[in-house]
């Protein structure tokens, strides 16, 4: 019998994204209390891998400064947001110009053909005089000339890079490693912070095709920190092979790994599958806004798989791999088209989940 073509997607009660409380970590807990925390941050990775994270500490006035900052550059015309346009993974990404699925090696119809917009900053060399960093890893900043954007996003940046890094601490903790193992990873990260705008390109007047608000995809590095609007559209692939719902609770960021913690763990700790559709309303995609920030590791990190973990997934291991050799591999694929071969797994889970076979 020829396999199905199903794509399931489902609100199941059986499907929940577990909040963690990381109060503990951000302001100075108990020994018990961060022990505590960090036991349900492992629970939470081994059975999801998308974590809804309370106790964050980012000031309400350094969000409200970043809805406004993305509320004032998305809503600029076409013309004056491609003025901000650059090389390398910095700046302005018009609409239907990547191709998430494709850092998978999952190839689709219609190629290049996700519809959010997007601004990316991100680490330069500059920020680290001493080390002769690469401009093409550590590439430069460029920003629109909106008032208030750059102060606005930048706070947002430093916030979001702390909780990054209170993460891979309580991550160590929670893999019995010594607390400042992810230092040595990522101590001149290649962070980026990707502000995300779900529109068509202007003068479209209709949906047509198989479009996609961001295809199928895992986040390449370490950690992401995500907020965004409580406006359905993000989808989880559950372990049940179906895709699920999920939406920020109240005051919460989401917070999923990366394809490099599970490197590390050897898939102990998986990169959660996700994707984004907002609905259409009258021929209209509704509004929904995302901010993402990527803690991916340094540039020359060599990431393997951890000795307490080899024996995982029937004795397999990842092969040790680059930071920059991973993210580019992945890069070629969203936002040049050519299809990533090296994600296998990733694939895999994703081909089941449609009924298909490769």
């Amino acid at each position: 019998m020829p396999p199905t073509t199903t794509d399931h997607t489902a609100t199941s009660a059986t499907f929940e994204v577990p909040a963690v409380d990381i109060t503990a970590y951000v302001a100075g807990g108990t020994t018990e209390a961060r022990a505590e925390t960090a036991r349900q941050l492992d629970d939470a990775c081994k059975k999801v891998g998308f974590i809804q994270i309370l106790g964050h500490g980012i000031p309400q006035e350094i969000l409200d400064g970043l809805q406004d900052a993305h509320d004032a550059f998305f809503g600029l015309p076409l013309a004056e947001k491609k003025q901000s346009l650059a090389d390398g993974n910095r700046g302005y990404t018009a609409p239907k110009s990547e191709s998430l699925s494709l850092s998978l090696g999952i190839e689709n119809a219609n190629r290049m053909n996700d519809f959010f917009e997007a601004f990316n900053i991100g680490s330069e060399s500059s920020w680290y005089p001493a080390l002769n960093l690469s401009a093409q890893d550590y590439t430069a900043n460029t920003w629109p000339d909106v008032d208030g954007f750059e102060p606005q996003v930048m706070a947002y940046y430093h916030e979001a890079a702390r909780v990054a890094r209170t993460l891979t601490t309580i991550f160590a903790d929670a893999l019995d490693l010594p607390s400042d193992y992810f230092e040595y990873l990522c101590d001149h990260s290649i962070d980026v912070l990707r502000m995300v705008n779900y529109a068509l390109p202007e003068g479209t007047v209709r949906l047509d095709g198989d479009l996609k608000g961001m295809g199928e995809h895992t986040d390449f590095g370490i950690v992401t920190v995500l907020w965004a609007d409580q406006v359905e559209g993000l989808q989880v692939l559950g372990t049940d092979g179906v895709w699920h719902d999920v939406q920020p609770s109240d005051g919460a960021l989401l917070v999923n790994l990366g394809d490099l913690t599970a490197r590390l763990t050897n898939d102990r700790w998986m990169s959660t599958l996700h994707r984004v559709a907002p609905p259409v309303v009258d021929g209209v995609i509704k509004r929904r806004r995302s901010v993402a920030f990527f803690h991916d590791g340094n540039a020359d990190a060599v990431i393997a798989t951890l000795p307490s973990h080899l024996d995982a997934d029937n004795g397999l291991a990842y092969e040790p791999i680059t930071v920059r050799e991973h993210v580019k591999a992945k890069l070629e694929g969203s936002q040049k088209g050519k299809a990533n071969s090296a994600a296998v797994r990733e694939a895999a889970r994703v081909l089941a989940a449609q009924g298909q076979q490769r």
